[in-house]
């Protein structure tokens, strides 16, 4: 079977009468101006960028980072390079200069994708600059590139005309390099074939249940797997609408959104339904449209899930995955939630629940590690760079992520945290140990680590840094925060920071963080 994601995502509706014409996409910017585009405009404006890029000397396989704002020229980025046999990298614009060097260097991207205000600030400050820059200017935008820099206007590129060979690639072809934290002080990359639709056909049918006729509204940006996934190729995989948004995440947006484009599916971490209770007056918005919500990326708290049910009147779907297989254990349509539950092992995925020390099936009611089959079409093909680490991850045939769960007699998981140190902050995953690889290049830093504590409110955790002061010097945590602000994207930042005479470590040096929480106290 040759499946391209590009293909099956876009061209073959485009190429199909019934539907060449339907909206595929609606962006609405913050001051309430909206792109609308067809299935057939998006699928003709990804074969342009796809054959732009290969005429500028790139070879299926190389690499191309995006560095955009939430926009629609970053799904068109996305899907182009794929449609080319390029491997996309897709990146979030609240990454540092020092961030995105590392991803350019550690992809080996030729070439990037971005726009004026997230290239300049970092242009000059790159080690390792990409061999090919493609701006998306807007007219008096382009002054504010780098002088000098030589670059390709991206809308440009989309009216190019000119014969190209568009590369013939499948399923088991490298589609999108996406890089995620683990338990060292850089992210890692995971790298996907595009036979991960497949497993994501799963995805629609147990947990979605997407429609043809469904509006999808995600509330997260594209650089996320989340987003990619279950905000554009899956509805339009199914042949449905996305609707996304650039712009401040005021918590009335979403539910004005879903009011005025009527939506049927509305997908955000938690924290974004927490917020949306809290500050957004839900009662006043007609949500009537809503056949169900979808909520991954953290926990949902049980108290938040009984005040949606109430106050918006619809069921919420929860949950769990990572961005080396996507969400493989969920509540489906038609079920019966149990809050505080992740859901239940999709059905068809090839999924267990080991020991701790071994690949024996645990009995309900232990605790286990999950474990996903090598030949699930949704695991990645491998980590980028990183072939020691990928291989303590397979345990013979299994691939054991991290996460810990409890299955019910009834059949339904528990999530029981993680067997490594990965922390989660606003629905990212983030490594405490690249943290703390920043914190500590501070001066008046001796030692630090970095975990999530809990706040006593439901559900809620603050990452906090414990930091050892180095000789004389005076704890300030206004100026670590400024550090790692200037280091690191926002999520990644500590939001507490509390001082302390010494960490607390296992005989062979490790930070006992469960003995952290117990000093937050």
């Amino acid at each position: 079977m040759r499946l391209n994601i590009a293909q099956h995502c876009l061209l073959r509706h485009a190429r199909d009468a019934s539907r060449a014409d339907k909206t595929a996409l609606i962006f609405t910017a913050e001051d309430g101006r909206e792109q609308t585009f067809t299935y057939r405009q998006l699928a003709e404006h990804v074969d342009a960028l796809a054959g732009a890029l290969l005429r500028r000397g790139l070879t299926p396989g190389d690499r191309v980072l995006i560095r955009l704002p939430n926009c629609a020229a970053y799904a068109v980025a996305f899907f182009g390079a794929m449609r080319a046999g390029l491997i996309p990298v897709p990146s979030s614009a609240m990454l540092t200069a020092e961030e995105v060097d590392f991803l350019l260097r550690d992809a080996g991207a030729r070439a990037i994708i971005g726009s004026p205000e997230l290239l300049s600030p970092l242009w000059e400050t790159l080690v390792r600059p990409p061999e090919l820059c493609l701006a998306v200017v807007d007219g008096e935008d382009e002054s504010l590139l780098p002088s000098g820099l030589e670059r390709a206007d991206f809308r440009a590129m989309l009216d190019e005309t000119g014969a190209v060979n568009l590369p013939d690639v499948g399923d088991e072809d490298p589609a999108y390099l996406i890089y995620t934290s683990g338990t060292t002080d850089h992210p890692k990359g995971v790298l996907h074939a595009h036979r991960s639709l497949m497993g994501r056909a799963t995805v629609v049918r147990e947990w979605e249940g997407l429609v043809e006729d469904d509006r999808v509204c995600h509330a997260g940006a594209l650089n996320w797997t989340y987003t990619l996934g279950v905000g554009l190729m899956d509805p339009w995989s199914v042949g449905a609408t996305a609707i996304l948004y650039a712009g401040q995440k005021d918590p009335a947006v979403w539910p004005g959104l879903i009011e005025r484009h009527r939506v049927t599916v509305f997908a955000a971490v938690p924290t974004v339904y927490r917020q949306i209770l809290k500050y957004a007056d839900v009662e006043s918005f007609d949500l009537s449209s809503l056949r169900h919500g979808l909520t991954a990326g953290e926990a949902l708290p049980v108290g938040v899930y009984d005040e949606w049910k109430r106050r918006a009147g619809c069921e919420l779907y929860e949950a769990l995955g990572m961005t080396e297989i996507s969400t493989y254990i969920s509540f489906k349509p038609g079920m019966t939630v149990k809050p505080g539950a992740c859901g239940v092992p999709q059905a068809g995925r090839p999924i267990r629940l080991i020991g701790r020390d071994d690949l024996h099936e645990v009995p309900p009611g232990e605790v286990g590690r999950i474990a996903v089959r090598r030949d699930d079409p949704g695991l990645m093909l491998r980590y980028w760079n990183r072939a020691e680490e990928e291989l303590g991850h397979f345990e013979g045939e299994w691939f054991v992520g991290g996460d810990l769960a409890r299955a019910a007699e009834d059949g339904v998981w528990w999530y029981q945290g993680r067997d490594d140190d990965v922390m989660t902050s606003f629905g990212y995953r983030v490594s405490p140990q690249e943290v703390e690889h920043i914190l500590a290049t501070h001066p008046t830093v001796a030692e630090c680590a970095v975990t999530m504590v809990p706040t006593g409110r439901e559900g809620i955790a603050v990452m906090t840094a414990f930091v050892k002061l180095a000789d004389g010097a005076t704890f300030n945590d206004e100026g670590l925060s400024t550090h790692c602000h200037a280091h690191l994207a926002d999520y990644k930042c500590p939001k507490a920071f509390r001082q302390v005479d010494a960490l607390p470590r296992t005989r062979n040096g490790k930070v006992k963080r469960a003995e952290l929480l117990k000093i937050a106290d």
